[in-house]
């Protein structure tokens, strides 16, 4: 390995330089194409692996490093040449045989082998979890290296293969296009792609022995796969399917994806689960009653808010909640039911009875999930809307989707383009209800 000074990796290069987590996530390379082989064995929850990323340097390399939690690693190539490597907590530090050039495309291919295990910490557990009978993904926002070697950061988007070998009689989904399904003796191997640009915890798989569901989805195909008990219940919680989706394609311009795929495990779940092109619901949020409909709604809308447009840093992630709370308001006035000012009515007035202790643009890494940056992000739109007027405002968010379709997005961008909207400053209106932890009032409308 070379020592002159120019072919060090930069100071950060295990580091994505997120101001929330900057441990997840490396510096010095982009990738552009994960292609994932993985067999996977649910009994014994084994997965044996193959990751060739392809990937661009953006500084001369030396060294570089992936994220990936557990499994043993048997080979790494960079190239073609055998590479040394060496693990260090998170990290899987690798050493090519020969330094990368700035501005060269190389891929780095990794064998590996283990038991797949959420990656712990302040969000209890994160990643490939277990069900009671096959698996789930679950990787907002550190979970993806629970099960391949990856950049870890949602601002680092790329295109995906993924092939998965398992059990016949269980039902591989994973987030991207359905390409191929090949039978051979007791195991079938499934293969999806995904092309657009995807950010690492927004890669999903899921196994489970499902029926499949056609969903009434108008222009936009939907699917569903559910547990055969629960087929009943799910045709009437998501018979409103097609609607939410006209209503939300109405508000929020043309769906991003090709299909939209929900997915029911036969095991409860604390909270649905969203990935790109995909929903993920628990058995508890089936009940034949629509109890969970805004939950429907609110992932739904995450296909635009987090998954097309990604925050570029977590601090921003109120550009996902925000956006998904007020899509629930808006296919409740809808639909019939509260105006989304009732909700923001009530919504205010809840909030205002808490502490005033948060920061909507920069709420920080322990409260980065808080209800408050849901509710508030939620209570911030309608507080534009009314200022601007439907028209305007609904005009300005199906810009925002269209300006920056799958791309990665900042408040700053957000607020730009709010101003041009408005044809005037709203610095002031921002600082208030984004920078101040004070709860401003809520316009009148």
């Amino acid at each position: 390995m070379s020592t002159a000074k120019n072919d060090r990796p930069g100071p950060g290069a295990e580091t994505s330089g997120d101001s929330y987590l900057p441990e997840h996530g490396n510096g010095g390379y982009r990738v552009h194409h994960y292609d994932l082989e993985l067999d996977y064995r649910v009994g014994p929850n084994r997965l044996s692996g193959r990751a060739r990323i392809t990937a661009v340097a953006t500084q001369t390399l030396s060294r570089l490093s992936l994220d990936l939690s557990g499994f043993a690693v048997r080979k790494v190539l960079v190239d073609g040449r055998p590479a040394k490597f060496g693990r260090a907590g998170l990290k899987l530090r690798i050493t090519p045989a020969r330094s990368i050039p700035a501005g060269a495309e190389f891929v780095v291919d990794v064998r590996y082998v283990g038991n797949p295990r959420p990656v712990g910490g302040r969000w209890d557990d994160i990643g490939w979890d277990e069900l009671t009978d096959g698996s789930l993904v679950a990787s907002q926002p550190v979970g993806a290296p629970s099960w391949f070697p990856c950049n870890d950061h949602p601002a680092d988007k790329a295109a995906y293969r993924v092939t998965v070998t398992t059990s016949s009689p269980y039902t591989v989904l994973v987030t991207g296009t359905p390409r191929s399904r090949s039978r051979a003796a007791s195991t079938t191997t499934w293969v999806y792609e995904r092309a657009e640009p995807t950010s690492t915890y927004l890669m999903s798989v899921q196994i489970g022995q499902y029926d499949d569901v056609e969903l009434d989805g108008g222009e936009v195909p939907q699917r569903a796969a559910v547990p055969g008990r629960l087929r009943r219940p799910f045709s009437t919680d998501f018979g409103r399917q097609a609607a939410v989706m006209r209503t939300l394609r109405r508000f929020f311009g043309p769906y991003p994806f090709d299909e939209y795929v929900v997915v029911v495990t036969d095991d409860e779940l604390d909270d649905p689960i969203e990935a790109q092109g995909m929903s993920v619901f628990g058995a508890n949020h089936v009940d034949g009653r629509r109890t969970h409909e805004r939950l429907a709604v609110h992932e739904l809308a995450h296909q635009w808010f987090g998954n097309s447009l990604t925050v570029a840093d977590w601090r921003h992630i109120w550009l996902n909640e925000g956006f998904a709370t007020y899509a629930e308001w808006l296919w409740s006035e809808e639909s019939g039911g509260e105006s989304a000012q009732a909700h923001a009515r009530h919504w205010h007035s809840t909030l205002a009875r808490g502490p005033a202790d948060l920061r909507i643009a920069d709420p920080g890494v322990d409260k980065m999930f808080d209800e408050r940056v849901y509710k508030r992000g939620a209570l911030t739109l309608h507080a534009l809307r009314g200022r601007l007027g439907d028209e305007a405002f609904f005009a300005l968010l199906r810009d925002w989707t269209s300006r920056y379709r799958h791309s990665t997005v900042t408040t700053r961008q957000f607020t730009a383009l709010a101003e041009q909207a408005a044809g005037e400053p709203l610095t002031g209106f921002f600082t208030a209800w984004l920078d101040e932890t004070r709860l401003p009032e809520l316009p009148r409308q």
